[in-house]
């Protein structure tokens, strides 16, 4: 009975909630309030980090990696009182629960977004780079491994640690890659598609080598266990490969597209995640090859992909997934590394690391006879590594085959790797800049009328499509003419959601027909709407993506623009109409896009308000009857409207009514005090005699065309002169410039709820002007704009005008 009073007794689990402090109860104490307080703390910290490394252009992976590492004892966990109080040892199994189970739906989610037939239409060229990028860093990782055994690694089973090695080394992240390529505008270039195809083949092999990897760690007795891990893990695959897909099938098809997908299914899929991961986990693989098998056999084709990802990602990735990184954390210490021998095997496994990667991708890039400069950014990009490389690190240390040193020897090559990806691939490979091309026709006014029209059209989503299609038809001219060639460009936002990566396999279709085979264009509106018109036109259609963050998005339309030669970019207005007729705020993130755009376009831009021109529908070309007014007073802005509707009155099925403004003469220099006779660029008498000179051609030209009536009104004041723009409000589009010039406009400045459309814009657009007519308006390309251009496109918003109706 002595000896056992001496037994040190087990500290007791702790509960789930607390009584609350004033019954004397600890909430630190109590795995519920903790917890709470763990996952509050490491999200104010990752998201601080990301707001900090923003301006370097980093993946939100490096914030969280590093908020892990700080979080641990490499930083403020030297405070023992502080790791005591909040990472307790008694609380860590229930962090390692929550962080494991967010990992087994993100790689879900990863395996959902990980398209098997585009594996199967990998390029040899790209799988070659795969191979390389893979092979040469696997031998290099396992000649490292040697010196590792010998110094800081004694000990360890020597075939799973080199196997540990080899794939550490070998790793691509591919969802980390996607975030990098669409931060640099990467993303629908040929290396960007090149690197994730890459990518995508680098991520399946490392997770079979990972496979072998854990069975080999698996057991300390016999070879045969192994052996039996590996035929059980494949007998699961090729299970799930026969049976899961029909099931799935059958629900997909008991789901019509556009309706919600049953809650039932919803259910069935997340419980057989978490079934599958009990399998694996039984089988001595890991619960998450379970979980990113299921997700690599759901159908990507239907509604199930987009409804599984809106119900897990948020939470997931928000919540869960960051404590993974706080685990991670937790067990790396950097203090660790002490001494010239382990700093030395750092910058050994560092520059291995670098080396396998660049190297081998350079070699066979070279081989294949990609450019240099492209072949350096491919390495560079290939050696990203992030969240998959901790996977395979956490995996390697809670099978011992990894001890805390060479862990935190690990951890700290998967940060540096990561973090100088975006910086070196910056600096040796800058698209925009080997681009970069002069062209002619940077506006629609020009003095050669039959040569070819490039207009960029851009677009947010299918609401956008009816009004802007049958803008385009009637934009395209006669057959007289070279023709007109339009890119339409699908505008996408890149959140730090992960289905983000799902916009990657779009992307991959950048200036491709969106009705590629194997697609089934019957459920999507974009594709029927595009082919439809593409059919029945002479327009050539070539459509684009643009995927960007909303801040950065502007450049994307602008370098699309001046790669295409574009002579005007048509983008849609951050409203929409509603039922009762008024317009609506959309998002106002996109109305920055279009100022943006306006202030640096290389070439004329228009904005298009949407009040249905034709109606909600395409129109046939033969069936086109619509009324365009075009409003001029003067300027370089009113031109160009005016020769945008010159274009379009060729068009058999327009009307075009042409009014222009001039002051009574009775008042002429009494309405208010402008010089009329200074253009906006200074020059006195340039503005007027350009537009009398281009009014003259364009009155000659349509002298005996019926479809144009040409008027000239002149009115006392501005009141005047908005009465009788009212009387025009029957038409369907209206045609005006974004600033235009003269003595009536400065009378026309008022209060404006949007100053980038200018003074007529923002007066067609407002609820006092009652009209059914679409407005486009026009900006002329100039090289500089003039100073109340710029003035009215830095204005602020007005809250209490953006928060709801116009």
């Amino acid at each position: 009975m002595a000896s056992n009073s001496t037994v040190p007794k087990c500290p007791a689990p702790m509960k789930a909630t607390s009584n609350g402090v004033f019954q004397g109860d600890n909430p630190l104490d109590f795995a519920l309030p903790l917890a709470i307080l763990q996952i509050c703390l490491v999200v104010v910290l990752t998201r601080g980090l990301a707001f900090l490394l923003r301006p370097l252009r980093q993946p939100r992976v490096i914030a969280e990696i590093v908020g892990g590492v700080l979080l641990g004892p490499s930083a403020l966990g030297r405070n023992l009182t502080y790791l005591h109080a909040v990472f307790p040892p008694k609380s860590l199994t229930v962090l390692d629960t929550l962080a494991n189970l967010g990992l087994l739906f993100f790689l879900f989610l990863v395996g959902l977004e990980l398209d098997p037939k585009s594996l199967r239409r990998t390029g040899k060229k790209a799988l070659c780079i795969a191979i390389s990028g893979i092979s040469l860093p696997f031998v290099l990782g396992i000649g490292s491994s040697f010196a590792l055994r010998a110094t800081i690694s004694e000990g360890v089973s020597k075939a799973p640690f080199l196997v540990f090695m080899g794939v550490a080394l070998s790793i691509t992240a591919f969802p980390v890659l996607a975030r990098i390529l669409a931060e640099l505008k990467l993303l629908t270039t040929d290396i960007g598609q090149m690197a994730m195809s890459a990518a995508a083949v680098n991520d399946v092999a490392a997770w079979i080598l990972l496979a072998l990897a854990i069975a080999l760690s698996g057991t300390k007795n016999s070879p045969v266990i192994s052996v039996w891990v590996l035929v059980c893990g494949c007998a699961f695959v090729i299970v799930c490969i026969l049976v899961v897909p029909p099931v799935f099938k059958w629900m997909e098809n008991r789901c019509p597209e556009g309706e919600p997908v049953n809650e039932t299914y919803v259910c069935a899929i997340l419980a057989s995640v978490l079934a599958a991961g009990f399998v694996t986990d039984s089988i001595g693989i890991h619960a998450l090859f379970g979980a990113f098998v299921i997700g690599v056999l759901v159908p990507k084709e239907g509604p199930f992909a987009g409804a599984l990802v809106e119900k897990v990602e948020d939470l997931v990735s928000g919540l869960f997934l960051p404590l993974y990184f706080v685990s991670s954390g937790l067990k790396t210490n950097v203090a660790t590394i002490q001494g010239a021998q382990s700093w030395g095997l750092l910058a050994l496994v560092i520059s291995t690391a670098c080396i396998g990667k660049i190297v081998g991708t350079v070699g066979v890039s070279l081989m294949c006879r990609v450019p240099f400069r492209e072949a350096l950014a491919l390495g560079f990009l290939m050696n990203t590594k992030g969240l998959v490389e901790l996977i395979v690190l956490n995996i390697g240390k809670d099978r011992g085959v990894l001890n805390d040193q060479t862990f935190a020897v690990m951890v700290l090559m998967a940060l540096f790797t990561t973090f100088i990806t975006t910086p070196l691939v910056m600096a040796v490979y800058k698209p925009a800049q080997l681009g970069k091309t002069e062209y002619k026709h940077r506006a629609i006014q020009r003095k050669n009328l039959n040569s070819q029209l490039r207009i960029l059209a851009c677009f947010h989503s299918v609401r956008n499509l009816p009004t802007l299609i049958n803008t385009i038809e009637a934009s395209r001219g006669t057959e007289k003419r070279e023709g007109l060639i339009v890119y339409a460009m699908h505008l996408m936002e890149l959140s730090e959601r992960s289905s983000a990566i799902q916009m990657v396999h779009k992307a991959r279709r950048n200036g491709l027909p969106f009705w590629n085979k194997g697609q089934n264009s019957d459920t999507n509106q974009i594709v029927v709407a595009f082919e439809t018109f593409q059919r029945l036109s002479r327009v050539v259609i070539r459509p684009m993506t643009a995927i960007s963050p909303m801040n950065t998005m502007h450049e994307d339309i602008c370098a699309s623009a001046e790669r295409k030669e574009a002579a005007m970019v048509i983008l849609p207005f951050h409203k929409h109409q509603r039922l009762d007729g008024q317009l609506e705020t959309t998002r106002n993130d996109f109305r920055h896009v279009n100022r943006r755009v306006l202030e640096h376009a290389p070439c004329s831009v228009g904005i298009l308000v949407d009040r249905g021109l034709g109606g909600t529908a395409q129109v046939s070309a033969s069936s086109v009857d619509s009324g365009i007014t075009v409003i001029f007073f003067g300027g370089n802005d009113d031109r160009e409207a005016l020769a945008y509707g010159a274009r379009m009155a060729e068009h058999p099925g327009i009307n075009l009514v042409v009014i222009r403004f001039t002051v009574h003469p009775d008042v002429v220099g009494e309405i208010v005090r402008v010089n009329v006779d200074e253009s906006s660029d200074g020059e006195p008498g340039a503005a007027k005699s350009a537009d009398e000179h281009f009014l003259a051609e364009f009155k000659e030209k349509i002298v005996n065309d019926g479809s144009v009536r040409y008027e000239e009104r002149a009115v006392r004041n501005g009141a005047e002169a908005v009465e009788a723009i009212r009387e025009l409000s029957r038409c369907n589009m209206f045609l005006v410039g974004r600033i235009p010039e003269g003595e009536l406009v400065a009378s026309l400045n008022g209060k404006r709820e949007c100053p980038e459309l200018g003074p007529v814009g923002s007066l067609l657009i407002s609820p006092d002007f009652s009209t059914t007519a679409s407005v486009l308006v026009v900006q002329q390309y100039r090289s500089k704009l003039s100073l109340e251009s710029l003035a009215s496109l830095r204005v602020r918003d007005s809250p209490e005008r953006d928060s709801g109706n116009s």
